[in-house]
């Protein structure tokens, strides 16, 4: 009896242990270890092209470091119309696209509210830190971020933060869970400042870097180039008519007379628009990073952290002039701090970090023309004249068009049903008749929009921004190199590649090192991440994993 005891229980044994060494070996490289720190940067308006143009100018830490020793994604493009900032920030996070996440531009025409909205305003809050600029909620955003999965998949531990310049920029990217979103109020007080949304009053660590007035001290002093501006040679003469004044300046060269202008009018917005906002935003991510000890704990946190100022300045001088040339060099030596600060406090292949953009820009509209390259511009007022004029002609009324805005045509519903018209039949009539207008490429109705099935990527992406609910009746694709609101300066909002193709660059923890010049669509960063974080995509995901980028 003791035998065949000895031999049942050597047997349990034995199968015990055969099927621990089988979980351990199918299980072997199933990983659960994670990086304690996710840092999202988003550079707003920075074309991939510029990582190559500027690349002679780098240090060797900041974007060479990134591009040497990280996964460098060399054909991504944003997947939809209109590239926006608040359409750029919501997609990179989200995993999709404006059909199903709901921010269809900076601001947009409300056809319930009838007016025109903001994409963060929400008078349900109020500002902390200030007296203005903080009545603002990531509520119109539909769906969850890479930040809020976290969240959720942490039970409410680990902190999500997002920081900027720019309230959207700062709101969006991070999500409806988060605990802190900081933006820079340059209409008010020149303080960082936050929205009841996220918390009652500053931490203590916010009230002691305003304290340090850092923006007063910038703007004390004048814009010159970094280095010798004879030294610049990746962009035009500074001498040129393609440019626009900054408010208060009598000429668009270097150097700047910001601390004139400032002396002047405190007007802290004059920081947007020189490299200084990026090192402020710099300072103010070290000092979030220290403040709220993020990456100190067993729980994984994110930070967004996104770059404004070369969005003003581009906007301002044009692609290729020399402040933008002077804006990226003087951000990468930024860059090169921010990561050797993280190298410090949360240490090596510790965290995981990603750098994109929202959106590229197009040259200037004079200089194309200089070079004989088609160009155009599209007039608003001109085209809301020939529209009423066309529903006059037919229909005799110049009621039916509510709204015109980010080349979408609304109707007024009401007018239509007073004179009994169908919209599918004035959208068809004002397809036909505004392809004919210049600077105009394609018009689809709505109803194209909802039914059709496109192969032609402009098309496609034109459908991508399409949401049933709050986009407009007809549909409007502009022609290349056309522009809507300023002549001089530049613009961003279309679907060709001048908008669409910008910088991708993953690096740290659970990142292998290489090269991939295979199309990828924005949206494939947030499942990626996920998948690094061992979370579930965020709840609109449509993207996939880009699975040659990790280890």
């Amino acid at each position: 009896m003791k035998k065949l005891f000895f031999i049942l229980f050597s047997a349990i044994l034995f199968w015990q242990c055969s099927a621990q060494n089988s979980f351990t070996s199918a299980n072997k490289n199933f990983k659960t270890d994670k990086p304690k720190l996710v840092v999202g940067i988003i550079v707003d308006q920075m074309r991939y092209d510029y990582l190559h143009r500027f690349y002679g100018k780098f240090g060797n830490s900041g974007f060479k470091r990134l591009l040497e020793n990280g996964h460098v994604l060399e054909d991504v493009h944003l997947n939809y119309t209109p590239t926006h900032t608040a359409v750029g920030h919501s997609s990179i996070f989200t995993g999709t696209t404006p059909s199903i996440h709901g921010i269809i531009a900076n601001n947009w025409y409300d056809k319930k509210l009838k007016k025109t909205i903001y994409c963060v305003n929400d008078k349900n809050y109020h500002t902390i830190g200030g007296n203005i600029g903080g009545e603002k909620s990531p509520y119109r955003l539909q769906v969850t971020t890479i930040a809020d999965q976290l969240h959720l998949a942490q039970v409410g531990k680990g902190k999500t933060i997002g920081i900027s310049m720019k309230d959207r920029s700062a709101i969006l990217p991070i999500g409806h869970t988060a605990n802190a979103a900081y933006w820079f109020n340059s209409k008010g007080n020149g303080k960082f400042i936050t929205s009841s949304f996220y918390m009652d009053k500053l931490p203590k660590w916010v009230t002691i870097f305003n304290n340090k007035n850092l923006p007063d001290s910038y703007l004390k002093k004048d814009w010159n180039t970094l280095y010798n501006i004879k030294d610049y040679t990746e962009s035009i003469s500074d001498h040129n008519t393609f440019e626009k004044k900054l408010k208060g300046e009598k000429d668009v060269t270097f150097t700047h007379s910001i601390a004139e202008m400032y002396k002047k009018k405190k007007d802290f917005s004059l920081i947007n628009f020189t490299p200084s906002a990026n090192t402020l935003l710099l300072e103010f991510a070290k000092a979030t990073i220290t403040g709220e000890k993020l990456g100190k704990n067993k729980y994984t946190d994110f930070l967004s952290i996104s770059f404004s100022a070369t969005d003003y300045i581009g906007h301002q001088f044009g692609v290729d002039s020399k402040e933008v040339e002077d804006a990226y060099i003087r951000l990468d030596k930024d860059l090169a701090n921010l990561l050797s600060f993280l190298d410090k406090k949360i240490g090596q292949n510790k965290y995981t970090l990603f750098l994109t953009a929202d959106h590229g820009a197009l040259p200037t509209l004079p200089y194309l023309k200089s070079l004989k390259i088609p160009s155009h511009f599209f007039d608003l007022k001109d085209f809301t004249k020939y529209i009423n004029t066309l529903t006059d002609k037919k229909y005799h009324s110049k009621n039916l068009i509510e709204n015109i805005s980010n080349y979408q045509i609304f109707f007024n519903k009401d007018e239509l049903k007073r004179l009994k018209i169908k919209p599918n039949k004035l959208a068809n009539y004002l397809v036909e008749n505004s392809i004919n207008y210049k600077g105009i490429s394609k018009c689809f109705t709505a109803k194209d929009m909802q039914t059709g099935n496109f192969n032609e990527q402009i098309v496609k992406y034109t459908q991508n921004g399409y949401n049933q609910k709050i986009s407009g009746d007809v549909l409007l694709i502009p022609q290349p190199n056309t522009v809507s609101y300023m002549k001089k300066g530049t613009e961003h909002s279309t679907g060709y590649s001048y908008d669409t193709h910008i910088p991708l660059i993953f690096y740290g923890f659970g990142i292998k090192k290489g090269v991939t010049k295979k199309f990828i669509p924005v949206i494939d960063i947030a499942p990626t991440i996920s998948n690094i974080l061992k979370i579930e995509n965020p709840n609109g995901n449509k993207g996939t994993i880009i699975t040659r980028v990790l280890k």
